[in-house]
């Protein structure tokens, strides 16, 4: 593996890291003036202000030379070092672990964790310990008023390294894992838009088919009565005979081809074009489950729920597919489907008899790409985005989900629950 990632995550924005350098400079360029002209403060006052004009330097070339908007991670290695090395040498000038101002030798590390790849992150962070042992031993005087320089007591001067060098790794490990975590959901969204986008083509696809072959059946229909009668008037005439059978025969061949065609993309183009019931949902959907599964479907409904009529959503169908789907899969022989709706919740559980939810993972569920360490790696347990997806997907629509191991099949088991006000008002 190279040192430096390519990766579209291993990088970040220019106009971002842009505008905080700014931010940085300026504040560098008023303190270092004001403690020297208004406070009166004893230091390496020209070297301090050359050192801050190459900090300004690199941005202008930042701002109006370079041309890309994202920097690589190699680059943001370079100019980061570049701000490092910068800081440190100001506070290099300015009392080293002494000075207020040595936390913000922090932050260039901890910008980086989120963003740029473990190797380069990691070697900032080694430089910026070393930097600060460096300064803890070696620097000028901590500046102060004419005659009145401040003195600090050695344990105290330690202890100071010490805290900046923990609170360096700690904010780093968190900012790196927050970092992760951020760049996972954005990995499982792209994905989920991609199969969304998917799904929205493979419909679109359905329903030309679904109109083609209407299309074409009444032409079909006219060949095979023309043919029937032909076989008919050519009775007896053994070479017009076997043309004429050969053309029903493919006529019959086309029928079946359209029959096989239309079986699904008319059910999909009517569900998609029909506003339907929860119940009438949750029918098509384990209809199309059992033509694919060896698996047994048992859906319960209350006789009395809500028969209202919902506005169609591909979203929930989509999310709704994901959550028996994965209960299907998951499942020894049966899934379960219940559905409860009164005036005010519509309520759908859905279960299966498998072996549940693994208990370190239950609290995550939700979560994109979990796999449990307690399977083997060969297991089917890891749960994909699946979960992922579908719960989002719902929750768009404004459904509440919950997961949990069944007591009473041992299985998994999805609660999503509606208010009505809300699933009724879907647009």
């Amino acid at each position: 593996m190279k040192f430096f990632e390519t990766s579209k995550y291993h990088s970040f924005k220019k106009s971002t890291y842009i505008s905080l350098r700014w931010i940085g400079i300026i504040g560098q360029l008023i303190t270092v003036n004001f403690v020297y002209f208004f406070l009166n403060f004893e230091f390496n006052f020209l070297i301090s202000n050359i050192i801050i004009l190459l900090g300004i330097l690199s941005n202008l070339y930042l701002s109006f030379i370079y041309k890309k908007t994202q920097l690589s991670d190699r680059l943001a290695f370079i100019f980061l070092v570049i701000d490092i090395l910068q800081l440190s040498i100001l506070l290099y000038l300015t009392g080293g672990v002494n000075n207020p101002f040595v936390i913000f030798l922090l932050i260039p590390s901890v910008f980086s964790s989120s963003n740029l790849s473990f190797k380069t992150n990691y070697s900032l962070v080694f430089l910026t310990t070393i930097l600060i042992i460096f300064l803890t031993f070696y620097s000028e005087d901590l500046p102060g008023p004419i005659s009145d320089h401040f003195h600090i007591s050695p344990y105290y001067h330690y202890s100071i390294t010490v805290s900046l060098i923990i609170a360096l790794f700690f904010f780093n490990y968190f900012a790196m894992l927050f970092g992760k975590q951020s760049q996972l959901r954005k990995e499982a969204l792209a994905k989920m838009e991609e199969v969304m986008a998917t799904e929205h083509e493979l419909l679109s696809l359905g329903g030309q088919a679904a109109a083609a072959a209407h299309s074409l059946g009444t032409p079909l229909s006219t060949i095979k009565i023309i043919t029937q009668d032909l076989i008919k008037q050519f009775k007896g005439q053994k070479e017009v005979e076997k043309d004429i059978e050969l053309l029903s025969s493919q006529v019959e061949r086309c029928n079946e081809i359209l029959k096989r065609l239309t079986l699904n993309p008319i059910q999909e183009d009517d569900f998609i074009d029909i506003n339907f019931t929860m119940k009438d949902y949750l029918l098509e959907i384990i209809s199309s489950f059992r033509e694919i599964s060896k698996k047994n479907f048992i859906f319960n409904y209350d006789q009395y729920s809500n028969v209202k009529k919902i506005t169609k959503s591909i979203e929930i169908v989509y999310g709704l597919r994901n959550f028996i789907g994965n209960a299907n899969k998951f499942s020894k022989e049966t899934v379960y489907i219940n559905l409860k709706s009164d005036s005010e919740i519509t309520e759908i559980i859905i279960e299966d008899d498998g072996d549940g939810y693994p208990k370190d993972i239950l609290p995550k569920i939700g979560e994109p790409y979990l796999r449990s360490s307690l399977a083997d790696k060969e297991s089917k347990t890891g749960l994909g985005l699946g979960l992922f997806i579908g719960k989002n997907l719902l929750e768009k629509n404004f459904a509440s989900i919950d997961f949990k191991n069944s007591e009473t099949r041992n299985g998994a088991e999805v609660i999503i629950r509606w208010s009505n006000r809300d699933l009724f008002n879907i647009q």
